[in-house]
């Protein structure tokens, strides 16, 4: 049996990337670590998002942020220090790997963290939108 998907529709072309990408991300949220996405749109009229993930107990060192493709793909894992002996573990070391699509346009600001939290700052700047005549020729 075949999936009708709402990007097969004959008016959306070139969309078969983000429909996988879409997929991937919908397999892949678990849920850990929670997280905050703000907006906010400054003076001169530009988007800006910031993406607060809860990662306490997270070094710099054990956090990843990659912009790539059109999303952007945070990651962490910690290291078991194995002279540690506990008695009771209820904060676990545990990894994670999180995405988020991004859209045309969309710039990765930077990434800071403070607080038990990793906030990445994007910025959508206003573009002015822009339309052209296409000529049409006789062949």
């Amino acid at each position: 049996m075949s999936r009708i998907s709402v990007f097969s529709a004959p008016f959306l072309l070139g969309f078969e990337g983000l429909e996988e990408r879409a997929d991937r991300l919908a397999k892949s949220a678990d849920g850990y670590p929670p997280y905050n996405i703000e907006r906010s749109i400054t003076e001169d009229g530009t988007e800006r998002f910031l993406i607060s993930i809860a990662v306490a107990g997270f070094e710099p060192s054990e956090l990843e942020v990659l912009a790539e493709d059109g999303q952007i793909l945070v990651r962490g894992k910690q290291k078991d220090e194995p002279g540690r002996e506990f008695l009771h573990r209820g904060i676990a070391a545990r990894q994670f790997q999180r995405s988020f699509l991004l859209a045309e346009g969309m710039i990765v600001k930077d990434a800071t963290l403070g607080h038990g939290l990793l906030v990445v700052a994007i910025e959508r700047p206003n573009a002015p939108k822009i339309a052209r005549r296409i000529e049409i020729r006789s062949v």
